[in-house]
């Protein structure tokens, strides 16, 4: 299996560009579905994902970032079952049900909006996500309870693409 990437921040400005930016600063969705990929098994190309997710809308090419069900178009075309969904209420029993996920949501810090993708999984504990924030090292406990952990973080506009094996 491929090594998870857990903390964007540590990827080099040179490598990986995003659009006219480094993926540090806006690669979280194709690092999203990279790690998404190696929960299911995958041994993602970096350069190969960040192509295809420029390629999706012709005047965001990765400059401002990933369009919100990107990873999820991506998924469906490489033939994996995908489900997505917005109500925080049913994330917990998809995210079970599944092999792996998406998660998209905005932040908000004072003035400045953002919004931010992690891969995340089930585990007994309850949530495991990665790449969540800027000083993560590992992999990140999102408690029992995805709904509660968003309404503590205070995220919003949520979406979850749950992904299932071909």
């Amino acid at each position: 299996m491929g090594k998870l990437i857990l903390n964007q921040t540590q990827i080099p400005k040179e490598q990986w560009r995003y659009g006219l930016r480094s993926s540090a600063k806006t690669g979280c969705g194709w690092i999203a579905l990279y790690n998404a990929l190696i929960l299911l098994g995958e041994e993602p190309n970096p350069e190969v994902l960040i192509r295809d997710l420029e390629k999706q809308l012709p005047l965001i090419h990765g400059n401002v970032g990933t369009f919100c069900l990107g990873p999820a178009l991506l998924l469906k075309k490489y033939g994996y079952s995908v489900n997505i969904c917005s109500d925080t209420q049913r994330f917990d029993a998809l995210v079970r049900k599944s092999d792996a996920a998406i998660l998209f949501y905005y932040w908000r810090k004072g003035l400045h909006l953002g919004a931010h993708f992690v891969a995340l999984q089930a585990a007994a504990s309850g949530f495991i996500g990665y790449n969540t924030y800027t000083n993560s090292v590992s992999p990140d406990s999102y408690g029992k309870s995805l709904a509660q952990y968003l309404k503590n973080q205070g995220y919003f506009g949520c979406v979850l693409t749950a992904v299932r094996r071909k």
